[in-house]
């Protein structure tokens, strides 16, 4: 139990140191959101490529589009829909988005506000001539449901488009050829070079352990690949694996990198998942039981730059997950103990201590060495009222708003119903709707949920 003050005096003064530094907090934020709106408004441009970005491919593809525009001799640039204001889309001419969709229909985090905001307002758009490309998977229900849903309101408030809405499914190469073949005819070009995504490594298993035998739900194994022939490629922590399954190699899934390569090899979690006829998914079943450790795995490295840490590598690290999601956030939390940092602070949820406490001897390892500052943990199963992740941002949520005034980031990582959105909702009542959008817009508030 915390000790409690027993003078009045003392009381309000604590409470008062910690509202002047809230204030103060929220004040440099403020700050820090009006810089990076003025920075959209400036360096006037011909085109503004907007790309609302989850996991990256918005994002490199919008780079690729306002390239190929610059090839063609026009100004054009890139800038990510978190820096884009009313004011600044009252003045541009010509817009070509790029647009996510996020879980059953939702704008990407770095859209959030945009949506809601924005795309709440009767804005006068007769001046502004767009297009939009809409990534999204038709395995939900509401399939490409932002883009879609960005189109139409842009349409309905008289802009002009200068091509129909490309969607794109799951990255399909046709629709994406499509996108490039109308960006090059508006550059005056047809010798871009094609956007080819990096082509795919030949991989070997080299140690697969199941890593929650006795575990209520379903089986979650490390697995660890190396080359077959080539070095080990680079990446950072934060970056992502895309798997080729035999079973479905046009459609690759995307797993969170839990090492880092002065380990000496990739690492994943990978939850074994199984359709409704109890048959394992194309991929995990592949690399869970199928794949034998002479198979060759198909595989690829696609950075992750929203997931990175980027310009937070010198901050505390408020790293929040369940499940399969302690891959993303291991190998960030390697990575700063790596480069001496310990002022890490982790989360983690799953069902049960004795089955489910993942990486247990290694985190274990790291608090007692201080890699980790503090290591909270909760087991849904362990107790006859399920306690999860979430709650612990709401137990501990005087010292995260005081690790969050000293400049601390929060990355989020792990399933998306559920843990994302309580977790989310938590953050939300402990720090403010409006301090959670400034840290977004910040990048200090980063999240890779799937």
């Amino acid at each position: 139990m915390p000790t409690l003050l027993t003078t009045e005096p003392a009381r309000w003064g604590s409470a008062l140191a910690l509202s002047g530094g809230y204030l103060a907090m929220c004040f440099a934020l403020w700050r820090a959101r009006a810089a990076a709106r003025q920075k959209a408004g400036t360096g006037e441009a011909d085109w503004l490529v907007i790309h609302a970005s989850q996991t990256g491919s918005a994002e490199y593809l919008a780079g690729q589009t306002a390239a190929t525009l610059r090839l063609g001799g026009l100004s054009a640039r890139a800038v990510c829909m978190s820096e884009l204001d009313a004011d600044t889309l009252s003045r541009a001419g010509r817009i070509l988005f790029i647009a996510s969709t996020y879980g059953e229909g939702d704008a990407p985090d770095t859209a959030a506000r945009f949506a809601g905001a924005t795309m709440g307002t009767a804005a006068d758009l007769s001046h502004l001539h767009y297009a939009v490309l809409a990534l999204g998977d038709s395995s939900y229900t509401n399939y490409c449901g932002f883009g879609r849903a960005l189109d139409g309101w842009l349409a309905a408030h008289g802009a002009t488009p200068l091509f129909g809405r490309i969607d794109v499914d799951r990255g399909n190469a046709s629709a994406l050829a499509e996108w490039q073949h109308h960006i090059g005819r508006l550059a005056g070009t047809s010798d871009a070079p094609d956007w080819e995504a990096p082509s795919y490594g030949d991989w070997r298993i080299v140690q697969r352990v199941l890593a929650n035998p006795g575990s209520a739900g379903a089986p979650l194994y490390r697995v660890a690949l190396v080359p077959v022939e080539a070095a080990l490629p680079p990446w950072e922590a934060g970056d992502l694996a895309q798997v080729s399954a035999p079973a479905d190699p046009d459609h690759p899934r995307e797993y969170s990198i839990a090492s880092l390569p002065s380990e000496g090899r990739l690492e994943l979690l990978v939850r074994l998942q199984r359709r409704e006829d109890g048959s394992p998914g194309a991929a995990s079943g592949w690399l869970c039981e199928t794949a034998a450790l002479d198979d060759v795995i198909r595989l690829r490295i696609r950075a992750h730059g929203r997931f990175r840490l980027n310009g937070n590598a010198g901050r505390a690290l408020i790293a929040i997950g369940n499940g399969s999601g302690l891959a993303g956030l291991r190998a960030l939390v390697k990575a700063r103990i790596d480069a001496g940092k310990g002022d890490n602070w982790l989360l983690f949820g799953e069902r049960n201590a004795a089955h489910d406490f993942l990486c247990r001897d290694e985190l274990q390892g790291w608090l007692a060495s201080d890699g980790l500052a503090r290591l909270d943990l909760a087991f849904s199963r362990d107790q006859s009222t399920p306690r999860y992740v979430q709650h612990l941002v709401r137990e501990h949520a005087s010292l995260l708003c005081s690790w969050v005034e000293g400049g601390a980031a929060i990355y989020v990582c792990g399933s998306l119903q559920g843990m994302a959105g309580g977790v989310h909702e938590a953050l939300t009542e402990v720090l403010g709707a409006e301090m959670l959008d400034a840290l977004t817009a910040e990048g200090r508030y980063r999240r890779d949920v799937y």
